[in-house]
Parts: structure tokens; sequence; C-alpha cells
């Protein structure tokens, strides 16, 4: 018999939930490979808003005004507020901030805006810094 885990709080560091595989996976960034796949499968592109867990997204569409306008372009892998230097957890006020990210770049989207948000996204990765 499985007992199926609810706990969908944030992780953390020294999160007890991180396997050491995980870890291993998260330090790599392998764990991108399945949003990768989508990419491919068309369900997602390389920049647009990052997608947030789905049981969450009815709760902060309640919360916040216009939080589903986040939702009028494809999720990405990666997005305007990764490389913002902020992190923001799914707290109503830090996803408040997400969201100005988030539509700032459906208004002003370009391939110049892409290729920015790009080619941070990939010196975050070869420095190996971010979340």
């Amino acid at each position: 018999m499985t007992t199926k885990n609810n706990n969908y709080a944030p992780t953390q560091e020294h999160d007890k939930r991180i396997t050491a595989v995980g870890s291993f996976l998260r330090k790599t960034r392998l764990d991108e490979l399945p949003q990768v796949i989508n990419i491919i499968k068309g369900e997602m592109s390389f920049v647009g808003p990052r997608p947030e867990r789905p049981e969450l997204i009815k709760k902060l569409e309640q919360k916040i005004p216009f939080y589903k306008e986040r939702m009028l372009i494809k999720p990405g892998l990666a997005g305007w507020d990764q490389i913002s230097g902020e992190y923001h957890s799914p707290t109503t006020e830090d996803t408040l901030k997400k969201l100005q990210y988030d539509l700032f770049y459906i208004k002003n989207r370009s391939i110049y805006l892409d290729l920015s948000i790009i080619l941070k996204t990939l010196s975050t990765i070869v420095s190996k810094v971010g979340r």
C-alpha cells in the first residue's frame, strides 16, 4: 500500500523530501528535462511565464485580480521573473510580484526580450547560481 504525500509546501534548503538523486537532478538542471519534452510537444515555449502547480492556480485566481491573464500565452522554461534576481515563493505577496513580471513580459514580448531572457538564463546555468 502506498501513501500519497500531500505536502505541497515549497521546498527549502536541506528539505527532507529532496532525495540524493533529486538533489543531483536539481544541481545539474536535469530536472528541467520533462519541460523540454513539453516544449517539443508544443505545450510550452522556451520563454514565458513559468507554469504554476495546478493545485495553486484556482486559489491564486480567486485571491489575485488578473492572475489568469498570465495564462494568455504558453508557459515557458525561462521567464522574465526568473532572471529578475529575486526568488518568489508561492505566497500571495510573492505571487503578486511574479505576476507583475509576467504581465510585463506578455505586454512587451519581442525577439529582443526573449533573447535577453535566454542569454541571462544560460549565464545562470553556466555560472551555477540561482535556485
